[in-house]
């Protein structure tokens, strides 16, 4: 616990993760609650700019230390208040008035056996816990196991919502420390593509509210890229002018010491290092096109040390090990993609396959149906033409783990896994992980005896 998982890409996050601008899976939920554990979402570029607007807007009002709860009317059906609940990982919603003020909880439990067209009301049970906003953490808990309740419901002086929290929660609220910015409100950033007018994108979503710009597109080593970055950096030193706010600017993908270079000098503060390691991508079998994730960061991550500059580690993370390698290789921080898309905070419906097992689809960015949505304004024509070329998965199956369905116990799993890595590499932080860490290289045999095994070998 004494190891600082505090990133090194400038932005001083609380933990070193970022959630990847993909539509399956950025959104207002996952926002909020990584933020609120240290991290950042990104939202993703294909997207308006005024539902963009609004979402920023949402998440900069969310609680900082509660969590967001679901409501609902007490007059709603059991079934509305069903299909709300897999929203949040503490699966429950709270009945409120037209004042917003909380008059009952209700759990899954309480729709066993009941019809849904009951009402809310009819089951729901009383809220025994509150608290105030100013009410510790450490406070929370202790109220919740002395009154042996599940959630704490937190409210203002005229006793209107404003979150929740499980003990679970107010755990986590002893550890974590939130990413806010200087107004003390939640973290956010937003991506944009390199066509069209990236200038005036670009400032109107400064405008309002993100904390990050992200250039994203497959290719990040290109003239477009290039000429794209001085017109984002001009929207972002107009609005430095305005409000004093210095707000940083990413710019990928890119996987060689060149690219990063030149996108350093085209004036990104951060550079995107992945092509081919996610999960959702064909890149690298569909055109040869990629490199290893870790052979990346690697060079990449040196090339933008020379420069005081730092990268993001974007793809390729299936285990908390993964994490670790990309920060011992000097990576800044590391953007998750689908890892979280199996979660109860990604933007994708809940599901059930035929065996009753919850999962969430996601797909790839260049995948047809990531393209059919970018050009959803262009002609009948152009969309068809654009839906020929396609690089990624249309659809895949996220399962939600059944011990870790919430992306904060991922984080949990993960920087549990990082902190553990330092240790082993004596370093209390992740710049000193980066300085002691000794990386060998490992045949596949010997990467199989290390993982571990679920049943007995005899």
């Amino acid at each position: 616990m004494d190891v600082d998982l505090t990133s090194n890409d400038g932005l001083s996050l609380g933990i070193p993760l970022v959630v990847s601008n993909m539509t399956a899976i950025s959104g207002r939920r996952m926002a909020e609650t990584i933020a609120r554990r240290g991290g950042i979402a990104i939202l993703p570029q294909d997207i308006p700019v005024d539902v963009l607007a609004r979402t920023i807007k949402k998440v900069k009002s969310s609680p900082t230390v509660f969590e967001t709860a679901v409501t609902v009317s007490p007059n709603d059906t059991i079934a509305t208040a069903l299909t709300l609940m897999p929203k949040r990982a503490h699966n429950a919603v709270v009945a409120v008035d037209q004042d917003g003020r909380p008059l009952g909880i209700m759990t899954k439990a309480e729709a066993q056996n009941v019809d849904r067209f009951c009402q809310v009301h009819q089951v729901m049970f009383p809220v025994r816990t509150t608290v105030s906003s100013q009410t510790s953490p450490q406070e929370v808990f202790e109220a919740l196991e002395e009154n042996h309740e599940h959630l704490a419901i937190a409210i203002d002086d005229d006793r209107r919502l404003i979150g929740v929290m499980t003990k679970k929660g107010a755990l986590r609220s002893t550890i974590y420390r939130p990413a806010l910015d200087a107004d003390g409100r939640l973290k956010v950033g937003c991506a944009i593509g390199i066509s069209g007018d990236v200038q005036r994108r670009a400032l109107a979503l400064l405008e309002a509210g993100a904390d990050v710009i992200v250039l994203d597109t497959a290719h990040g080593h290109q003239d477009r890229m290039i000429d794209a970055l001085p017109k984002a950096l001009e929207a972002r030193d107009a609005f430095e002018l305005v409000t004093e706010k210095r707000v940083p600017i990413v710019a990928g993908n890119v996987v060689t010491r060149g690219a990063v270079i030149d996108l350093i000098e085209a004036g990104a503060d951060i550079v995107k290092v992945g092509i081919g390691p996610g999960a959702m991508c064909t890149t690298r079998m569909q055109t040869g096109v990629g490199r290893p994730q870790f052979s990346a960061v690697v060079e990449c991550a040196a090339a933008a040390k020379d420069f005081g500059k730092s990268i993001w580690a974007d793809g390729g993370i299936r285990y908390p090990r993964d994490v670790s390698l990309a920060l011992a290789a000097g990576a800044g921080s590391v953007m998750i993609g689908s890892w979280f898309a199996g979660t109860h905070e990604s933007t994708g419906e809940m599901l059930q396959d035929s065996e009753g097992r919850y999962y969430k689809e996601s797909f790839g960015m260049a995948s047809k149906r990531a393209v059919r949505n970018r050009t959803r304004g262009k002609t009948a024509f152009e969309r068809a033409r654009a839906a020929i070329f396609e690089e990624g998965i249309s659809s895949s199956k996220m399962y939600l783990d059944v011990e870790r369905p919430g992306v904060e116990d991922l984080v949990d799993f993960i920087t549990s896994g990082v902190r553990s890595s330092c240790t082993y590499a004596g370093a209390s932080n992740l710049r000193e992980l980066a300085e002691y860490a000794v990386v060998g290289a490992q045949s596949p045999s010997g990467y199989d005896e290390g993982r571990p095994l679920n049943t007995s070998w005899r």
